[in-house]
């Protein structure tokens, strides 16, 4: 296990984005954990260790793929989006779940996104992966290329193995058994805790 993956994984428990117990989850299934991404902003310096190890991840990719901005989908993900950005000094832009249909209307909010823009599209978490479909949809439909995706944990079960197939280039700063295993490992949870985790995503 990496030093990054560690740092994330305890930003992550110390910002209390990460809890224990039984919960419902958008699908209408119950998970042993839980990750509200949105705690990071009571939590500067996580907040920070979570956007610097994003931007490291992303500064490659910025000269491969010559990517010219940065792309998230409301809330999570937009949330830190802007964090991430100003340390590569890209453009952000933000998907709307719902059209605004009142001053500025569409789906887009902060820089324009013109045809041929290659843009990378941020996200908290992938699950199944459908979400991402739906955030990268009104960005193609204004020609941009959005091939790389980043999200801060993958939760391990198929998104990102399904948006791969549909050509897409998937990576995570952590995945949820990494993270588990960091935390029990540092004494923060409990071996119990770390197995019930690796037994749900193993299921």
């Amino acid at each position: 296990m990496n030093v990054n993956t560690e740092k994330v994984a305890g930003a992550l428990y110390r910002s209390g984005c990460i809890k224990f117990g039984t919960f419902k989850i958008k699908s209408g299934a119950t998970s042993p954990y839980y990750i509200d991404m949105a705690r990071l902003l009571s939590s500067p310096k996580e907040l920070c260790t979570i956007a610097d190890a994003a931007a490291e991840k992303i500064k490659p990719l910025v000269a491969a793929e010559e990517i010219n901005k940065l792309a998230s989908i409301e809330l999570k993900g937009a949330l830190i989006a802007p964090s991430i950005a100003c340390r590569l000094d890209l453009p952000c832009v933000i998907v709307r779940k719902e059209t605004k249909a009142y001053g500025v209307t569409g789906r887009i909010a902060g820089a324009e996104v013109a045809e041929g823009d290659n843009l990378l599209f941020f996200d908290d978490v992938v699950s199944e992966g459908l979400s991402k479909i739906e955030g990268v949809k009104p960005l193609r439909e204004l020609g941009a290329n959005v091939k790389q995706l980043l999200v801060v944990v993958n939760r391990e079960q198929g998104g990102k193995e399904s948006l791969e197939k549909m050509g897409f280039k998937v990576d995570s700063l952590a995945k949820i058994s990494e993270i588990v295993e960091s935390l029990h490992k540092s004494g923060s949870i409990s071996k119990g805790q770390m197995d019930e985790v690796l037994g749900y995503i193993q299921k």
